[in-house]
């Protein structure tokens, strides 16, 4: 039997040990936490990645598909209507939510028991005894440095964000408010809680001592129900990162029997909701390449032409969002940007990312079972 060990116990990671476990590899993952957690944030899964989880057999019982919704200015005045059915027909799938800790949960229980190994810090490659090494460990990888010594470390986005879930004083519903260089995201979990973001440009490194109330003072004039939600949320459950990414594109995502995977191989900024689904749409696809060629070398090299131009295009794609997205902060430019979208009619804005998520994953070939005597 074939052996893989899979570094980095992340969504990126565990999908694709999920999907080499089910091509009848044994697989074990290495994760240097101490246990597996994804506190405080949430999730949206877009069709590809949907169809990619579909496809290696995952279910999730947790799921909220979006409904309803739109985009708005931060009086609340609509620019878009999102229209859900118009959405699926166009896309193949919803457009649906999780809690990442709830994610994390899932793809665990697919795995066979004893096969994540938390706890353990990976300073070396020459020691690990698989047939293949898949690096799924973060955007700082330290596989990748070890690989590639002279790339460019990930740069900075321009933009940071607090992200956080509560339950919300009432029920929400899907949206995305845009004012100059800032958004606020709202997307409703399946257990009535809420997940939502605000992210702003900013100058990277800038911290605040009491971070609930800088966020009520600087958002708390916007519509409703976001001054609510930032009231309900506990300050302790606030995350605050610096949105970065890898600004100059990989040559390769292999080298020798390496493969980088997720943020590893091609992190970007989240303008687009792809980050996780690319990682999820990689795993996929190595599953693919290595059940259906007996040579490891030729699959892994398959596995790099076919996602290498894909992600590192919806990189690309991802930074243009934000730069005429949440990252705009000229008032004319943001006024004209806002009537042309109020413009649009719904069914239209729904095929808005088709090329995007309406990908369809490779379907890996499962092992032939014994025969029964």
């Amino acid at each position: 039997m074939r052996k893989a060990i899979v570094v980095g116990g992340g969504i990126g990671g565990l999908t694709a040990a999920i999907g080499l476990h089910g091509i009848g590899w044994e697989v074990t993952v290495l994760e240097r936490a101490p246990e597996l957690t994804a506190v405080g944030a949430g999730i949206s899964l877009w069709p590809n990645a949907l169809r990619s989880l579909e496809t290696l057999g995952i279910r999730l019982g947790d799921l909220r598909e979006q409904s309803s919704g739109g985009l708005h200015d931060r009086e609340g005045r609509r620019i878009t209507r999102w229209d859900a059915e118009a959405f699926r027909r166009h896309h193949g799938r919803p457009l649906a939510a999780i809690h990442r800790a709830d994610l994390i949960d899932a793809l665990r229980d697919a795995l066979p028991t004893g096969s994540v190994r938390t706890g353990t810090e990976v300073t070396g490659l020459d020691d690990l005894d698989a047939d293949v090494i898949v690096a799924a460990d973060g955007i700082h990888s330290g596989v990748r440095k070890k690989l590639w010594p002279r790339h460019p470390e990930p740069v900075y986005s321009g933009s940071t964000a607090f992200r956080a879930v509560t339950a919300p004083p009432r029920p929400v519903e899907l949206s995305t408010s845009w004012d100059d260089g800032a958004e606020i995201g709202v997307i409703p979990l399946h257990d009535g809680r809420v997940y939502w973001w605000a992210s702003y440009v900013a100058e990277a490194g800038i911290r605040h001592a009491d971070p609930k109330s800088y966020l009520k003072n600087r958002f708390g004039g916007w519509h409703e129900p976001i001054p609510a939600l930032i009231d309900a949320t506990e300050p302790e459950t606030l995350l605050h990162h610096d949105l970065y990414l890898l600004g100059t594109p990989l040559p390769s995502y292999v080298k020798g029997r390496v493969a980088l995977l997720g943020d590893a191989a091609h992190a970007m900024p989240p303008f687009l909701g792809q980050g996780g689904c690319q990682a999820i749409e990689d795993a996929v696809v190595l599953a693919a390449a290595l059940s259906t060629d007996d040579d490891i070398d030729t699959a892994l090299k398959n596995y790099d032409e076919q996602r290498r131009p894909r992600s590192q295009g919806v990189v690309k794609a991802s930074v243009q969002a934000g730069k005429i997205g949440p990252q705009l902060r000229n008032p004319l430019a943001v006024a004209v940007r806002n009537g042309v979208f109020r413009l649009l009619p719904g069914a239209l804005t729904a095929r808005i990312g088709a090329g995007v998520s309406g990908w369809i994953p490779p379907v890996p070939r499962r092992p032939v079972p014994p025969r029964t005597p």
